[in-house]
């Protein structure tokens, strides 16, 4: 990938690991934004995500911290600090250090995964993380579908992509057509970026055949600004999907992509089965497709769009502005008059 001119430091929230690989007393070490992070989960269950160094003498806390109750301490010198990244303990005097702080970041636990807010400027969430069966208001739960972790996942580090690529392609129509083979390209059914949460509709199918007169299957997709996007399919195998792209540093991000597949009659309260892992497998398939393409791609700007594609790739750039520190919130994008077909 070329190097974007879009920051690699947008403002949101980002997925930093899945649940399951925090358990209860464990550290786990991590690198977002050009830090060095840890994730600890306390004896009440509760996780923390921190910078990784001991504000004492900058030992690394990932490397032999250790949970006690509700505090992580260092393995250098004993101190104790809490979910704030407080100190609340020196073991050698009657006080903590009230004057020292490690940088923690908001958390959001729920669709199996772990969240961090991430905001340079250091202000509060704005918006939530969708729940993935809650946010459709369908009443399905997380028992009408086998559990995701960890056979219907997919995982990539390091990738030369932004976040920003991801969220574009739900408006690009036309390459479903040649990237995904499907019969038809999508019918656009709603596209509403009026707040930081957008969405995206569209109907769409597989089936090799159909067209988009008799089409009777579609996506709808949640996208919680730039990091985190959570998608229902309908009419076609039951699936819910979470595409998650986390900056590491000012060149590349980590991918993750979790499947949910609804459950087949007779199969209730099983993990993964052999037809789960089929159907994931196949919906893992069309996500790495791609990924193959972000992952070299150049952020043309302004790009060379033809009629129809132009109205849904400049609502989604003037929407993304809102995310980058180096422009105000709800600012105009740049102006794309030059990639406006005549």
């Amino acid at each position: 990938m070329a190097k974007t001119p879009l920051s690699m430091k947008p403002t949101g929230w980002f997925q930093v690991a899945w649940s399951a690989e925090v358990g209860v007393g464990e550290v786990h070490k991590m690198k977002y934004f050009g830090r060095e992070m840890i994730a600890w989960r306390s004896a009440d269950g509760d996780v923390a995500v921190m910078d990784a160094y001991c504000e004492h003498l900058g030992a690394h806390l990932g490397y032999g911290g250790r949970v006690e109750g509700d505090r992580i301490v260092c393995p250098f010198h004993g101190w104790e600090w809490n979910h704030e990244g407080r100190n609340v303990c020196v073991p050698y005097e009657k006080h903590a250090n009230k004057g020292r702080r490690i940088r923690s970041y908001p958390v959001a636990e729920l669709n199996e995964s772990i969240f961090i807010w991430h905001d340079v400027e250091g202000r509060a969430p704005y918006f939530d993380v969708p729940d993935m069966f809650a946010a459709f208001g369908d009443g399905k739960t997380a028992a009408d579908y086998y559990p995701p972790i960890p056979g219907a996942t997919l995982f990539r580090e390091q990738l030369e992509i932004h976040p920003q690529y991801i969220m574009e392609n739900g408006v690009d129509f036309a390459h479903f057509k040649f990237v995904h083979k499907t019969p038809f390209m999508p019918e656009f059914t709603r596209h509403d970026f009026s707040g930081p949460v957008s969405f995206v509709d569209f109907t769409i199918a597989f089936d090799e055949g159909a067209t988009l007169e008799d089409a009777t299957s579609g996506v709808e997709s949640i996208n919680a600004g730039l990091g985190v996007s959570v998608t229902k399919s309908w009419g076609m195998v039951e699936n819910r999907t979470m595409p998650c792209v986390t900056p590491v540093d000012e060149h590349t991000s980590d991918v993750r992509f979790t499947v949910w597949i609804g459950r087949k009659p007779g199969e209730e309260n099983t993990d993964l089965s052999g037809y789960g892992k089929a159907m994931a497998g196949f919906v893992i398939d069309q996500f790495e497709l791609d990924v193959n393409i972000w992952q070299h791609q150049r952020y043309s700007d302004p790009p060379a769009l033809s009629p129809k594609e132009f109205e849904g790739f400049r609502a989604l750039r003037k929407w993304a502005t809102q995310f980058y520190p180096d422009t105000p919130e709800w600012s105009e994008a740049r102006d794309l008059s030059a990639a406006q077909p005549s």
